[in-house]
Parts: structure tokens; C-alpha cells; sequence
């Protein structure tokens, strides 16, 4: 099992660590540069190319079952599910085969609304009940991506 982290905007890097440590697992956070390595040896930092969605298709690309992603990009999200992994927003939000479908649909909805100037704001700012909603998240997702692989 490998944590994969959509890393460019990641908001909890420091608590992947903290979780990755924990239940001794690789963990790579993929950025196209700007980024410090993360002080774990469970951790590597990697850097490609810059271009549009160069992280996202680097990830979807080595991603497979069994794996752990966080990301708060939807369609990132949906490539990593249908590849077999299993995920978390931030937020602490599961992503799931349940539940993806309706995420891809709400956002370009959203998407239309903003281009339309229907809808004006973004997400709410991130804050300490969402990084604790994260930790609480994160473990449910290690504990449920060993007992699959154990399985």
C-alpha cells in the first residue's frame, strides 16, 4: 500500500505524515515543484513536469488497488476509484463509488453556475474542525485500505 497525495494545494501534508508514520507506509506527494521534501523516511517527494493536471495524471497513472489518495480534485478522484484505490478529501470527505458520481455532477454544476455569474463564492475557508475531521477520516481510510489488502 502506497498513500498517494495530490500535493500542490494539499492543506495536510503535516497529518498524512503523522498518519503515514503511524501505520509505517510509503508515502509520495506529487507536486510540479515548490515544494520542501516531507521529513519522514516514509516519505518522497515527486516532481513532474508542469502543465495542466501533470500531478493528477502521474498519480492516476501509478495508482492501483489496495492504494490510499488524498485529493480534493473530483475527477482525480473518480480515476483513482476506478483504478482500484481507496480516498479522501482534506476535509475528511470519503470518496467512494457511492458517492463520486453525485460529487462530479455538483461540481460542474458549479462550474456552470460561476461561468454563468449565477454563483460568486468558493468553498468555505479551512479550518481546525476540518483538519481534525481529516485525522478522524484518514485512519477509517488506512484501517479499511489494510483490512481490503489483508482480505
Amino acid at each position: 500500500m502506497t498513500i498517494y497525495v495530490d500535493a500542490d494545494a494539499c492543506p495536510v501534508k503535516d497529518e498524512i505524515i503523522r498518519v503515514g508514520e503511524r501505520h509505517r507506509t510509503e508515502m509520495l506527494f506529487v507536486c510540479d515543484g515548490g515544494l520542501r521534501r516531507p521529513n519522514s523516511q516514509w516519505a518522497r517527494l515527486v516532481i513532474v513536469n508542469e502543465g495542466l493536471d501533470a500531478a493528477d495524471n502521474w498519480i492516476a497513472e501509478q495508482i492501483g488497488p489496495g492504494d490510499v489518495f488524498v485529493t480534493a480534485d473530483i475527477p482525480l478522484a473518480d480515476r483513482c476509484i476506478k483504478a482500484g484505490a481507496i480516498g479522501i478529501d482534506p476535509r475528511g470527505k470519503l470518496w467512494t463509488v457511492d458517492n463520486i458520481g453525485a460529487s462530479l455532477a455538483t461540481r460542474n454544476l458549479m462550474s456552470d453556475l460561476r461561468e454563468a455569474g449565477t454563483v460568486t463564492s468558493g468553498a468555505r475557508p479551512f479550518g481546525p474542525k476540518d483538519r481534525s475531521a481529516f485525522l478522524d477520516g484518514m485512519e477509517r481510510v488506512m484501517r479499511q485500505a489494510a483490512s481490503a489488502r489483508g482480505a
